[in-house]
C-alpha cells in the first residue's frame, strides 16, 4: 500500500469555505495530491473522499461499498439527516430491496415514457419564457431554470400546484450548509413529511392517472411497497427530480453564455443541445458528491487503506475533471466523448436522467430561438453559487436581450 492516504489525512475539512466557493480549483489540487483524502463533514463526521476518475467509477459499483446507514461504523456519531419515514428509499439501500423499488418506479422514467412528456415540458416553457419576453432582462433562474423542473415533476406525481412553492423552499433549508442548518434541515423534512401523507390521503380517497396513485396502487395489490417506502419514494422523485434538474438547466445556459459561440452553433445545428448538456454535466457537475456509502470490509480504494465501517464519499465533480480521462478539462467543448459520471454509474444509475436531460434540452432550445440577443447581465465573477457542497448551483442568473 502507499503512503498517499497518510499524507492526506492531514487535511483540513475539504468541506471548508474555499472548496465550496471554487470546487474545481480545489478539487484539481486534491486529485494531484493523493487518489483518497481522509477528511471530516461540516458535522464532524469522519468521510473518506475519493477524487479521481477510475477509482470513483470503481467505487461506484463496488458491492463492498452500501448505501445501506446500518453499516455505518464510523467513530464519530452518525446523526441521520432525515426522519425514519423520509428514510427508506433508493439512495439508501442496497439489493435486493433497492431492485424491488427501483422496478415499481422505473417504467416512469424510461425514455420512451419521458418522451411522452415533451408536449408538457415543451408548452411550460414556452409559458414561462412567455411571461418574460415583454421584459429586457430577467433572472432566469427564478424565471425558467427553477419553475419548469417542479412543474413537470408535480405533473408526473400528480401534485397541486399551490403546494409547490412550499415544497422549494424546504428543499433550499434542506440543502443549506450553514452553521445549524441541520436542525432546519431536519424541521424541513418533517413538513415534507407532513405534506406528502396529506397528498397520499387525497390520492388514496381521489386517484387519478400520476405516478403517485400507480404506487399507491403497487402498495395494495402486491403488498411490494411498505408504507414508510411509498412515502420515502415519493419524497426522493420529488425531491430529486426538482434540484438536480434546476441546477443542470442553470448550468447549462451559463456554459451557453460564457462560450457565445456555442449559441449559434446550436441555434444552426452545428452543435446538437444533447451533446452540450452532456458536456454541461461533465463540466459543471450539478451534484458534485455521490450518495455516501459504507465499507463493508477493509478495502484499497487507489492504494489507499479505508477501514471497515468508513464513511465513503465519491467525488463526481473532481472525477468528471480528471485530467486522466478528459484532456484540457477545463474547457467547455461539447464535440467530446461524453463520459462523464454526473448521473452516477451502475445499478444506481439516476433514475430521472432521462427526464433531466430533456427539461434540460427544451429549455435551452426554446430559450436561444426565443432570445437571440442573449447574454449575462453581470460579469461572470459576480455571480452567486449556492454555498454547499452538495450541490453545485447559481442563486441567481440575470441576463439580457
Amino acid at each position: 500500500m502507499s503512503n498517499e492516504g497518510d499524507i492526506a489525512s492531514a487535511a483540513p475539512s475539504l468541506f471548508d469555505s474555499t472548496l465550496v466557493a471554487d470546487p474545481h480549483t480545489g478539487y484539481a489540487r486534491l486529485r494531484a495530491a493523493a487518489p483518497v483524502h481522509r477528511t471530516s463533514t461540516p458535522s464532524g463526521e469522519p468521510v473518506w473522499l475519493v477524487t479521481r476518475y477510475p477509482d470513483v467509477r470503481a467505487a461506484l459499483t463496488d458491492p463492498r461499498l452500501s448505501l445501506n446507514k446500518a453499516n455505518a461504523q464510523t467513530s464519530g456519531a452518525y446523526k441521520p439527516s432525515m426522519p425514519p419515514e423520509l428514510d427508506a428509499h433508493l439512495l439508501n439501500l442496497d439489493a435486493p430491496d433497492h431492485t424491488r423499488l427501483r422496478r415499481l418506479v422505473s417504467k416512469a422514467f424510461t425514455p420512451r415514457r419521458t418522451e411522452i412528456l415533451r408536449g408538457k415540458i415543451q408548452a411550460t416553457t414556452d409559458d414561462l419564457l412567455e411571461a418574460v419576453a415583454g421584459a429586457s432582462s430577467s433572472d432566469l433562474v427564478q424565471a425558467l431554470a427553477n419553475p419548469l423542473p417542479m412543474d413537470v415533476i408535480c405533473e408526473l406525481l400528480g401534485i397541486h400546484a399551490e403546494a409547490r412553492r412550499d415544497f422549494r423552499a424546504w428543499t433550499d433549508t434542506l440543502l443549506s450548509p450553514e452553521p445549524g442548518a441541520a436542525e432546519d434541515s431536519r424541521a424541513a423534512m418533517r413538513r415534507m413529511h407532513r405534506f406528502l401523507l396529506g397528498v397520499i390521503a387525497d390520492k388514496r380517497s381521489h386517484p387519478t392517472d400520476d405516478l403517485l396513485t400507480a404506487m399507491i396502487q403497487a402498495r395494495y395489490e402486491s403488498d411490494s411497497l411498505t408504507e414508510s417506502e411509498l412515502v420515502s419514494m415519493a419524497f426522493l422523485i420529488l425531491f430529486a427530480g426538482y434540484d438536480n434538474a434546476v441546477h443542470l438547466i442553470g448550468n447549462a445556459i451559463l456554459g451557453l453564455l460564457l462560450h457565445p459561440d456555442q449559441i449559434s452553433a446550436v441555434r444552426d445545428g452545428r452543435t446538437s443541445v444533447h451533446a452540450l448538456v452532456e458536456e454541461t454535466l461533465r463540466w459543471n457537475s450539478p451534484f458534485p458528491l455521490g450518495v455516501r456509502r459504507f465499507a463493508l470490509e477493509d478495502l484499497d480504494i487507489g492504494g489507499v487503506d479505508i477501514p471497515a465501517g468508513s464513511r465513503v464519499w465519491v467525488s463526481i465533480a473532481s472525477a468528471n475533471r480528471d485530467e486522466r480521462e478528459f484532456p484540457s478539462p477545463r474547457r467547455f467543448d461539447p464535440a467530446r466523448r461524453p463520459a462523464h459520471l454526473a448521473f452516477g454509474h451502475g445499478i444506481h444509475y439516476c433514475l430521472g436522467a432521462p427526464l433531466a436531460r430533456l427539461e434540460a434540452e427544451i429549455a435551452i432550445t426554446s430559450l436561444i430561438h426565443r432570445f437571440p440577443g442573449l447574454k449575462l447581465a453581470v460579469p461572470a465573477d459576480q455571480l452567486n453559487w449556492w454555498p454547499s457542497f452538495h450541490k453545485r448551483g447559481l442563486q441567481r442568473l440575470p441576463v439580457v436581450w
